[in-house]
């Protein structure tokens, strides 16, 4: 199954379109979320060339040597800027029995691929976007961090991160139209979030033998998360039907996936997509070529996380409270809830219960 492409244009210029035209474009938008937890996006405002500047630099990154990157490191931040490591990120299905269950239940073709311990992939985390003055969460809200030797790296992380928290501004309120929900019932509550622009570096002279699990299977804490297309493939995502789908992401596309977040205030109308990150014959033979072409052999995914505000409660919106499911997703503070969830995946020093 391919997912459906969504060009934004019409609803980006809808002041001088047909309102029929783009709120049925609303109406796929909400469609793709609930019953895929994904969708792939054109924005005219974030084009490929963009997202290759950013992968360039990224690569040349995290290329450099490990003591160099562990100087960017911020544990005592619960690595929510700077760097982290190869083997911190513990994948929530090593941890969490029930999604373990749930896994063995899963026909054999459509199971992920089993990690055998914490990723073996680094992240970088930029934060973008104001913060508030005042917050109950003030480390979720640190100032960032800036490498060395990199001194476009401050404008570079800056505008491609504001061109993504665009494009899912966009498409959250178009999401919001399609539920039936107030056009900024979303968006008002991202204003100052935690939102954090954070690729991903995968070794593949280390580890690019197929199998090998960059990401191990799991959902997003998040609202909605955002990526520009990667140089390597190897994302798998799953639908809301069980379906297992490699994501092919067109040139000059975004693929968008439903987090945590939106699950909670949609009362599971949507929920969190699972996805993981895996050497396959695809990603080999994408290694082969960039060999041949003496690239550098890394593989950056352009993630952001798109938050909602530190501050907000995180409650079923609307019509949601309504729905049977509602009394699963009692109030939270969306900050309280990030913490709980980073000390399940080893972000966060002690040990959370959900």
């Amino acid at each position: 199954m391919e997912l459906a492409v969504i060009d934004l244009s019409p609803y980006l210029e809808s002041e001088s379109k047909s309102e029929s035209e783009w709120k049925e474009l609303c109406g796929e938008v909400s469609r793709s979320l609930r019953e895929t937890g994904a969708l792939l996006v054109k924005d005219p405002r974030c084009t490929a060339q963009d997202n290759d500047r950013f992968l360039d630099m990224m690569e040349n990154y995290f290329a450099s040597s490990s003591d160099f990157k562990r100087l960017h490191e911020r544990p005592q931040l619960h690595y929510q800027v700077g760097v982290t490591p190869e083997g911190v990120e513990v994948p929530r299905s090593l941890v969490d029995e029930e999604m373990q269950e749930k896994l063995k239940q899963m026909p054999k073709q459509v199971q992920p691929s089993t990690p055998k311990g914490p990723d073996c992939k680094w992240r970088y985390m930029w934060r973008v976007g104001p913060r508030p003055s005042k917050t109950r969460f003030q480390e979720l809200n640190a100032e960032p961090v800036v490498p060395e030797g990199f001194p476009e790296w401050k404008e570079t992380m800056d505008s491609w991160g504001y061109k993504m928290i665009s494009a899912i501004e966009a498409v959250a309120e178009m999401a919001a139209i399609g539920f039936g929900l107030p056009k900024d019932a979303f968006t008002s509550l991202m204003q100052q979030g935690p939102h954090l622009l954070a690729p991903t570096g995968s070794d593949l002279q280390r580890y690019g033998q197929e199998g090998t699990v960059f990401a191990g299977y799991h959902y997003d804490l998040n609202f909605l998360t955002i990526h520009g297309r990667s140089r390597f493939p190897g994302l798998n995502i799953w639908l809301r039907n069980g379906q297992k789908v490699e994501v092919k992401v067109p040139v000059g596309c975004l693929l968008i996936q439903t987090g945590k977040q939106i699950e909670w205030l949609t009362g599971g109308d949507c929920i969190a997509g699972m996805h993981e990150v895996v050497v396959t014959d695809r990603t080999t033979d994408a290694i082969k070529l960039a060999r041949e072409q003496n690239r550098i052999l890394w593989r950056v995914s352009s993630t952001l996380f798109g938050h909602i505000a530190s501050d907000a409660v995180l409650k079923p919106l609307g019509h949601f409270a309504d729905s049977p499911l509602a009394s699963k997703y009692p109030p939270i503070y969306a900050g309280e809830f990030v913490e709980q969830e980073l000390s399940v995946i080893n972000l966060k020093g002690n040990k959370g219960q959900l």
